[in-house]
């Protein structure tokens, strides 16, 4: 099997082989597959706002300056979010909503004014006002309190961003949030369940692997202990043709008989 430093290696030279080509565009919006997650203390406590009790959620959505790491047709990439790569698109008022898992109706928007948005030095961070009547609302604030749920994620587009010269590194220099969504993820309670999903999309992928990926996918399946090669069944025995030798035997006796008589 083949080490992640090496694998690493591989891909960012097949990625320089391949530079300027149309498998070298800017990478797909996020998150496309597996969501770009951060672990961030998400905070929910009840207060009152224009008179009313509302769950208020506050987390970081992303962090800034800190690589992590991605995968594309060639191998693993690092990416990292610039300071600064969320400036523009906040100062045009995006209209973003608040999810959980990026699915469901949303929770919050900016434009009822329940979802707030800002950048500092950390990330990009964010602050949700949820109903406490909404079911949903309630599941989900229990989870973050028991500590079920404890990473953020956000939906977001690539509008600039750069590989590093030896295109190990892919760094987003701005994004653009409009329409996208910002909120918690966790993985499926039943880890089984996640896996099942993902299978069929995982299968779908195998045509377009790159060389370099497809071994070493094929080697970590060959690794795992639980791939033995299935044995193949021994054909069945082809029915004899002909007289048996109890059949002759018995002709004989019967010839020996008629002779004694």
């Amino acid at each position: 099997m083949t080490d992640m430093a090496t694998l690493r290696a591989e891909a960012a030279a097949a990625r320089s082989a391949a530079g300027g080509s149309a498998a070298m565009a800017v990478p797909r919006d996020r998150p496309e597959s597996a969501a770009v997650r951060f672990t961030s203390e998400l905070r929910a406590k009840k207060v009152t706002r224009d008179d009313m009790e509302w769950y208020e959620v506050e987390g970081y959505a992303s962090a800034f300056e800190q690589g992590y790491e991605m995968w594309d047709m060639f191998g693993p990439y690092t990416e990292i979010v610039s300071l600064g790569a969320a400036d523009k698109t906040l100062n045009e008022d995006p209209e973003v909503v608040y999810r959980f898992n990026h699915g469901g109706t949303p929770m919050a928007s900016t434009r009822n004014g329940r979802l707030q948005l800002w950048a500092d030095d950390h990330g990009l961070g964010q602050r949700a006002w949820l109903n406490p009547k909404r079911s949903d609302v309630q599941l989900l604030v229990q989870a973050i309190e028991d500590q079920d749920v404890r990473e953020q994620s956000f939906m977001f587009r690539i509008t600039s961003g750069q590989w590093s010269p030896d295109y190990a590194e892919y760094r987003i220099n701005s994004f653009d949030l409009a329409r996208g969504d910002v909120g918690p993820v966790t993985y499926g309670a039943n880890p089984h369940t996640t896996v099942s999903a993902r299978s069929g999309e995982f299968l779908s992928l195998i045509p377009n692997l790159s060389p370099l990926v497809a071994r070493e996918a094929l080697a970590r399946l060959s690794a795992r202990a639980d791939m033995a090669p299935i044995p193949t069944p021994l054909a069945p025995r082809p029915a004899p043709e002909g007289r048996s030798i109890q059949m002759l035997r018995t002709r004989l006796l019967i010839d020996a008989a008629e002779d004694a008589e």
